[in-house]
């Protein structure tokens, strides 16, 4: 009786351990196909993050294409800035020019008109020359005349008489002792 309940345990013990062995079996299966999700999204996460990088780098690249484009436009404006103020300039030293030429006329008018007032001047003083030599020789004459008239003041009058003076008595001095 005795043999005959082990030999029927035996086989329940059995299924037992492939029971138990099935759990670990799946067990491990389940953390097989975990490790494959796990994986894949790694994989995914990195891909992503690739493909992110990728779509920085176009970003940064058309940036700096549209920097370079602006820098151009720049440059361009810089330079019809640049042909317009040259025209300015230009303009400018073609006003000069004609200032000058202005102005050289004008000096010339100006030079004629100052030798014109010279020689109204030399004129003048001439004129006034020949007028002051009359009054030059009146005046000579009057002056004559007055020296004349003081002679005979002078002569009219008996000379002043110049006073002595009286002589100063020094003070004695007192004999040297020795």
């Amino acid at each position: 009786m005795a043999t005959k309940k082990a030999a029927k345990k035996k086989p329940a013990a059995k299924k037992a351990v492939k029971k138990v062995a099935k759990k670990a079996a799946a067990k491990k299966a389940v953390k097989k196909v975990a490790k494959k999700a796990a994986a894949k999204k790694t994989v995914k996460k990195a891909a992503k993050k690739a493909t992110a990088r990728k779509a920085v780098k176009k970003t940064a690249k058309k940036a700096v294409r549209k920097v370079a484009k602006k820098a151009a436009a720049k440059k361009a404006v810089k330079k019809t800035a640049k042909k317009a103020v040259r025209k300015v300039a230009k303009k400018a030293a073609a006003k000069k020019t004609a200032k000058k030429a202005v102005r050289k006329v004008a000096k010339k008018a100006a030079a004629k008109k100052a030798t014109k007032k010279t020689a109204k001047k030399a004129t003048k003083k001439v004129a006034k020359k020949v007028a002051r030599k009359p009054a030059a020789k009146k005046a000579t004459a009057k002056k004559a005349s007055a020296k004349k008239a003081v002679k005979k003041v002078a002569k009219r009058k008996p000379a002043v008489r110049k006073k002595k003076a009286a002589p100063v008595a020094l003070p004695a001095t007192p004999a040297p002792l020795i």
